[in-house]
């Protein structure tokens, strides 16, 4: 039972330790200054080509 138990508190105080840290991690990531402008970019993606086709900037080499 000694494992078990040393297992058990390091489940219970480390990790969960860590996935806190990570939570706040991500929190602050998505809040950061400057990451407006990325995610308003992302949100509006679909909408880009809404009134027309994209361009086909491609060459056929065929």
């Amino acid at each position: 039972m000694e494992t078990y138990s040393f297992l058990r508190a390091m489940a219970d105080s480390w990790a969960l330790l860590i996935l806190v840290l990570i939570f706040v991690g991500v929190i602050v990531f998505v809040f950061r200054p400057g990451g407006r402008r990325a995610q308003k970019d992302a949100a509006d993606s679909i909408f880009r080509n809404e009134t027309r086709p994209a361009r086909d900037d491609r060459k056929d080499d065929l």
